[in-house]
């Protein structure tokens, strides 16, 4: 080795060593790593201006947790030789929540504009340092760090009615978001199961609404309802003693909880507690889960008793939340119960409305103005644009990024939620070996991949998103140690989303530096997901060719894989270049790590090649951007679907199916199919029919057949089916095939008379 070489080398180790950990997440702004570390002892003081409240609750906050891992006492505003400085400053460049942490061998300083940013700047500082109690000496590595948020809303949501989670343990999920930078935490407090915070003015709602008959040995959907006389065991709540120091334990880590008062919908566990909510007015036991008949969850629209509740329950919850935001729900509302009901439509009548979904309008409304009343603001789910949206509402888009930004593009402030990928009780691994969840699947990558500005946005409409947030719902969570699991490390990404710039975000890195605080969750014996080791198959369609490209989240993982039926091991053939596919064959693939086989069963996909496999798609209407499956040539790349809704669906809403394909060149073409999934849970309906054209020049088109429809519209079972052409061969290059859209949702649907998607798969010409 060249000598100078040796001795640079030699010289740059301590800073080597000072990289290796640094392993912030979310990635600050900048960081420029010095020289040297500052050693905090009994002799390091915190020192602030005693004049400013704020500065002294976050001294205290910081003098604890050097407490809680070291045993050392910090004075405040004690002479002494070393000091962590905490300082408000106005600082331009940096905003409200922004903070510059500089750490020299004798000085740690934390300056900010507002208490915010001194305390995002400390939990910077928590992360140089050892995560549980030790006796070592801790060293912080010398640094300057410039930071501050990209979005003002970084959310987290739980859900604590379908399944109750006791205070200690909301306050370790809040502990959660504070290290890593969450603002906010969406309480997710009332549902059909469960009602879980005390209204003193309406003791029912905890005495009954918050208690159910003990399922938990079954799985959710297939819970029975309650009978008469069962003892209902299961469940609890929060007083309002508690909720008022949870308030206070989130604030000290500069989190605002937004409280979620279901309405109209999800209420059945207010309706047990007071009947006369509902339009029916009977008598009902909490659900135990599931979703039953005969079963009352709306509250009614034309019952003025109804508001007086609502508006009487808010009142204490905005008594006890200091938020500026209250959420009121407003999701999957079946309005069949208000059609029935000769107080909503004399209330239809009387107010002028043309229908129930401006019922549902008014009822929103109206819940809007007493909330703007007592000076705050409402956010609901993205349903609450059915009808015409309140003036003052928010939108929490869950249904994909559509309601978003259509609120957007109204002039409204919006949050982003998509269930895709931002719906942590999703699966994040292969279903086979994780613990039970929901469906869907929503990686820790695909989290990480995610941009909450659409593109589709103008740069004025985008100053109303104001951010994204995860949710996690718990009908299939049940357990503490299970919420750990799905949202660690998960929300990890979404904190360098909501919290970092755009530009700088690097899965990579991301991934790098992930590695650290697996070792922290270790260290604190908290439950988490070691990550997805299932390979992730991405078939490329491209001029008549089709290959496939291989590639795992695992951080240093390598892919191997088998395409003669046989399954891998990591002696099977390594991954390095795009795998061509020119037969019909099952392409088999397994995560290794450091010569371990990780994946405990093969990521499996099978290619039917034809004669349109690589060849471009042309849409005659455009496919929706979220269900656009690998692409636009997914219709032509040998993937066929299965009967969950997935990534292999092609989706068009409202608007038909017309696709054309360029063969190249003249073929003998005899069969024609197109791939259908009906799913009616999930609004996707068969086509009416779907139309096949042939043609030599791309312009004259010649109809071959038009295949009908068998599938029952009420048909609930997901279904797919091939509509299938076959006819005498022809010389054909352009193929032309045309799904019709069904008119609107089935009678007795939820969606009655709204558009359903088509969803496609694959289109077979041989």
């Amino acid at each position: 080795m060249n000598r100078r070489l040796f001795i640079l080398l030699i010289a740059l180790a301590p800073l080597f060593a000072t990289a290796q950990k640094i392993s912030i997440i979310p990635q600050p702004v900048s960081l420029n790593l010095r020289q040297g570390s500052f050693t905090i002892d009994k002799n390091t003081t915190i020192t602030f201006n005693a004049a400013q409240a704020e500065l002294a609750t976050a001294a205290h906050y910081l003098a604890g947790q050097i407490m809680n891992i070291s045993g050392t006492t910090l004075r405040l505003n004690h002479a002494a030789s070393k000091t962590i400085q905490l300082k408000l400053q106005q600082t331009a460049e940096i905003g409200e929540e922004g903070y510059l942490l500089h750490i020299t061998p004798s000085n740690i300083a934390i300056t900010a504009n507002s208490r915010k940013g001194i305390v995002y700047g400390m939990q910077t500082l928590f992360q140089l340092l050892p995560a549980i109690r030790t006796n070592a000496v801790l060293e912080v590595p010398c640094v300057a760090i410039k930071d501050y948020p990209r979005f003002q809303w970084r959310g987290m949501h739980l859900d604590v009615s379908r399944h109750f989670f006791g205070p200690e343990f909301v306050k370790k999920y809040i502990d959660f978001l504070a290290v890593y930078k969450f603002n906010t935490f969406h309480w997710h407090l009332t549902d059909d199961q469960g009602w879980r915070i005390e209204i003193k003015k309406y003791p029912n709602l905890t005495k009954t609404g918050a208690w159910r008959v003990d399922e938990n040995y079954l799985s959710w959907g297939t819970r029975p309802q309650a009978k008469e006389g069962e003892k209902a065991t299961y469940g609890g709540y929060y007083t309002q003693e508690q909720v008022k120091d949870i308030v206070r334990y989130a604030s000290e880590r500069n989190i605002t909880i937004v409280p979620e008062i279901e309405m109209p919908g999800h209420s059945a566990a207010a309706i047990a507690s007071y009947p006369y909510l509902s339009c029916e007015q009977q008598h009902q036991l909490p659900m135990t889960g599931g979703n039953y008949k005969n079963i009352s969850s709306n509250y009614c629209p034309g019952n003025d008793s109804v508001f007086t509740f609502l508006q009487n329950v808010l009142t204490e919850v905005i008594g006890l939340f200091p938020s500026k935001f209250i959420h009121l729900g407003g999701d999957e509302v079946d309005k069949t119960s208000w059609k029935n009901c000769p107080k909503c439509q004399k209330r239809m009548k009387e107010e002028g409305l043309k229908n129930e979904e401006e019922l549902q309008s008014y009822f929103m409304k109206r819940m809007e103005r007493f909330v703007s009343s007592k000076k705050r603001r409402m956010i609901g789910w993205d349903e609450i644009l059915e009808g015409g949206l309140a003036p003052g509402a928010t939108v929490m888009s869950w249904r994909g990024e559509q309601g978003g930004i259509a609120a957007a593009k109204m002039g409204h402030d919006v949050v982003m939620t998509p269930g895709t990928p931002l719906y942590f009780d999703h699966y994040q691994g292969d279903p086979a070996t994780e613990p039970l969840a929901i469906g869907g699947f929503n990686s820790l990558k695909l989290v990480y991949s995610y941009d909450p500005i659409p593109a589709v946005l103008s740069e004025k409409e985008a100053t109303h998103i104001l951010g994204a947030q995860a949710n996690l719902w718990a009908e299939f969570i049940s357990a503490a140690a299970h919420v750990e699991y799905m949202v660690l490390p998960r929300m990890l990404a979404l904190s360098e989303v909501v919290w970092s710039p755009k530009k700088d975000r690097n899965w990579n890195s991301f991934n790098e530096r992930l590695q650290k605080h697996f070792e922290v969750f270790d260290q604190k014996g908290l439950n988490y997901s070691k990550g997805n080791f299932r390979v992730e198959i991405k078939p490329v369609a491209k001029d008549g060719k089709l290959s496939v490209m291989l590639s795992t989240e695992i951080y240093n993982g390598e892919v191997f894989y088998t395409t003669d039926g046989k399954d891998p091991g990591i002696f099977s053939t390594k991954y390095t270049r795009p795998v061509s596919i020119d037969s019909s064959l099952t392409l088999k693939a397994i995560t290794g790590l450091y010569g371990r086989k990780m994946s405990i069963l093969p990521a499996i996909q099978a290619f039917a090649i034809h004669k349109a496999i690589g060849r471009d798609v042309r849409y005659t209407n455009p496919v929706s951007p979220y269900y656009m499956a690998d692409g636009p040539n997914s219709l032509t790349d040998g993937i066929r679907g299965t009967d969950i809704v997935g990534k292999y669906w092609h989706g068009f809403s409202g608007k038909d199916l017309i696709a054309t394909i360029d063969l190249g060149s003249d073929q003998d073409v005899h069969t024609i199919s197109l791939g259908c999934l009906q799913s009616a849970r999930d609004w996707i309906m068969m086509p009416q029919w779907v139309k096949f054209e042939v043609s030599a020049d791309g312009t004259q088109f010649t109809e071959v057949k038009t295949v009908p429809n068998d599938v029952s519209p009420n048909e609930m079972a997901s279904t797919i089916k091939d509509f299938k052409a076959e006819f005498p061969t022809k010389k054909v290059r352009f193929i032309r095939v045309t799904a019709k859209a069904i008119d609107g949702l089935p009678k007795g649907h939820p969606g009655e008379g709204k558009p359903g998607w088509i969803f496609a798969d694959e289109i077979m010409v041989n």
